[in-house]
């Protein structure tokens, strides 16, 4: 084996490398209760797409050592091509939200693709790291490189959730006629006896109090607060039908307060769960805001 290795360098660091870059991707995909990607052909696919970056991220090292730039060529098609799953990925989630009871959202979905194609891009960086290690330095160096690489990916894939930016509580639910409340926040007018003793009988009220000033402004915005409906009912389910516009989870803002209040009716009425779904609920990426941060900056620079 050791002899194999010494007489096809190239071909074995290649290989090192490209195992790696497969090894990133399959640590990133993860089917959890979205479950998306599906199982098992959604995974396959991105499997694939993974075995493709981390050959391409391999191949560029030992091709630019025997002077064929044109492996840089072949880097930049992967970066269109990635683009591309990127579109991809749009695309079907566009399409799945047509049949939701409750939508991802158009942030929730541009998020979602993001990190597929940011994804990809990780697994070529550990395979290059791993072949460009074992080529300068030797196989267990490159080994050596390729797990610090694992370490990295699985750093970058760990974002911040609602929990980071909101103190998430439940709220009693309050009914005066037609009209619903999640503690003082006032939610909708429901018009009809029977969807009122739903909401009675089944609702889950949950006040989200922000941190700070970037909190208050980041679950402000529509496409986290359809994040945090969508994640709420995936976890716990959701009680309603096609043509129930009263049953639908809904989140309202106390403009005074900056507090935001979900009104959600699951499946399983357990306010425990409620809460700790909403605290996971990833913060998206298109939502953050950090307006202490510019004033900051403009204190600083004046």
């Amino acid at each position: 084996m050791v002899h194999w290795i010494h007489a096809h360098r190239d071909l074995a660091v290649v290989l090192l490398g490209t195992s790696f870059g497969l090894g990133a991707r399959l640590l990133m995909l993860r089917a959890d209760y979205r479950q998306y990607p599906a199982y098992p052909h959604g995974m396959i696919a991105h499997l694939a797409l993974g075995l493709i970056a981390g050959a391409l991220g391999s191949v560029a090292v030992p091709a630019l050592y025997h002077n064929n730039y044109t492996a840089i060529t072949f880097l930049s098609l992967a970066a269109q091509q990635f683009r591309e799953v990127r579109n991809m990925e749009r695309n079907s989630l566009e399409a799945i939200d047509r049949t939701e009871l409750v939508s991802r959202g158009p942030a929730y979905i541009e998020g979602v693709a993001v990190v597929f194609e940011g994804r990809n891009y990780l697994a070529i960086f550990a395979a290059l790291a791993t072949t460009l290690t074992a080529f300068a330095a030797g196989w267990w160096a490159g080994i050596a490189a390729g797990l610090v690489s694992l370490g990295v990916v699985s750093r970058f894939m760990r974002g911040k959730s609602v929990s980071h930016i909101a103190k998430v509580e439940e709220a009693p639910i309050r009914l005066e006629g037609p009209n619903v409340y999640v503690g003082e926040v006032y939610m909708m007018n429901v018009g009809l006896e029977e969807d009122r003793d739903v909401i009675r009988s089944r609702g889950i009220g949950i006040l989200l109090t922000p941190k700070n000033g970037n909190g208050r402004v980041t679950i402000a915005n529509m496409g986290q607060r359809q994040a945090i409906l969508y994640d709420a009912s995936v976890r716990l389910g959701v009680y309603r039908d096609d043509g129930e516009p009263a049953l639908v989870p809904l989140a309202k803002l106390n403009l005074e307060t900056g507090q935001l209040a979900v009104l959600v009716l699951p499946r399983e009425r357990d306010a425990s769960k409620a809460v700790r779904a909403i605290e996971n609920v990833p913060l998206l990426e298109g939502a953050i805001r950090l307006p202490t941060v510019a004033n900051r900056r403009s204190a600083e620079g004046g």
